[in-house]
């Protein structure tokens, strides 16, 4: 009858509900940082007069390359060679007259603080020699290394001082780039540890190698600044230019990795679904890193095991279920 069998349905258990799995391995796993950072030249100066006066020479070809050692500039240095011109003639006539007074010493002709005189005065032209000739030296205005020449800032026959800037040189055979890596990741990099970086607007990866980092942390961002130089640039990357740097922490070839719905947050701590023996079980379990489907449990669960996916709010445990899929 009617009764009978709606007695029978009510004693009816449910079916297991239908849940995905996934069988629990050792993968690889590091964790990836991105900072921006800037482009820097190895060698970059400002180039300035020495001394105050008139450029008479003027050789900045703008974004070429020189030689270390070119003559950049010259201030006007006709009173400097005039000066010195007198004083060679004055030491020359000196050590003229040393040879006589020399001669002359021998036979008693001069006494020998007269010699001594003359051989002081000798000493003293050349000393002013000397002092001509480093102020003539400060006239010029040399390239210190060889690179590229920056935009002229000047004219010949500008007045310049110290103040001037005439160019800038920077050197573009050797590049680095430069980051501040924050605080709590200080003792996981190294000097000599290989990063990559990209430029703006630019899909290509460069290699850079961690050169040398501050001494100390800046206490108004609470990061480490860090250089490293890159190993193979080219024409594209420009001094100035920003880029973004991405670094590779922790890098584990043995790490326990499950796919990220599997855990359970809990308001203390974490928890994942378990199948052993056919029945479902809640173990608690604790994480590590995390990349963009998967993360690392580092205690809670081996290798091996069933873990479930699927279906999870509906669970409990003890409680059997139907293996639909079972993920790769």
């Amino acid at each position: 009858n009617k009764d009978k069998i709606k007695a029978d349905t009510k004693m009816t258990p449910p079916p297991p509900p239908p849940v995905e799995i996934y069988i629990a391995k050792v993968g690889s796993i590091s964790e990836n940082l991105d900072f921006p950072g800037t482009i820097l030249a190895y060698d970059a100066t400002e180039l300035h007069p020495e001394i105050s006066g008139r450029l008479t020479y003027l050789n900045i070809p703008e974004g070429k390359a020189v030689q270390a050692g070119s003559l950049i500039a010259r201030i006007y240095d006709g009173d400097l060679k005039a000066q010195l011109g007198k004083l060679k003639v004055q030491l020359q006539t000196a050590e003229q007259t040393a040879k006589r007074y020399e001669s002359l010493l021998s036979i008693n002709g001069v006494s020998k603080q007269e010699y001594d005189l003359k051989m002081l005065e000798i000493s003293n032209i050349k000393a002013d020699i000397d002092i001509v000739q480093s102020n003539l030296r400060r006239t010029e205005v040399r390239a210190p290394f060889s690179g590229i020449l920056g935009l002229k800032m000047v004219s010949t026959g500008a007045y310049v001082t110290p103040a001037t800037l005439l160019s800038t040189l920077r050197e573009q055979d050797r590049l680095q780039i430069q980051f501040n890596l924050p605080e709590r990741y200080m003792g996981k990099v190294r000097e000599g540890q290989d990063i990559s970086f990209q430029t703006e607007g630019n899909a290509k990866s460069y290699t850079a190698r961690i050169a040398a980092t501050e001494s100390e942390v800046s206490e108004n961002s609470r990061s480490l600044m860090i250089r490293a130089d890159i190993q193979k640039g080219d024409r594209e990357l420009t001094p100035g230019s920003f880029v973004n740097v991405h670094i590779s922490l922790n890098s584990d070839t043995a790490a326990l990795m499950i796919p990220s719905e599997a855990i359970l947050p809990q308001p203390r701590g974490k928890k994942a679904a378990l199948l052993k023996g056919g029945l479902v079980s809640f173990v608690p379990v604790e994480t590590g890193l995390r990349d963009t489907s998967r993360i690392q449990v580092t205690s809670g669960i081996s290798a091996g095991d069933t873990i479930i996916l699927t279906g999870l709010m509906g669970l409990k445990p003890d409680s059997k279920v139907n293996i639909q899929k079972i993920r790769e």
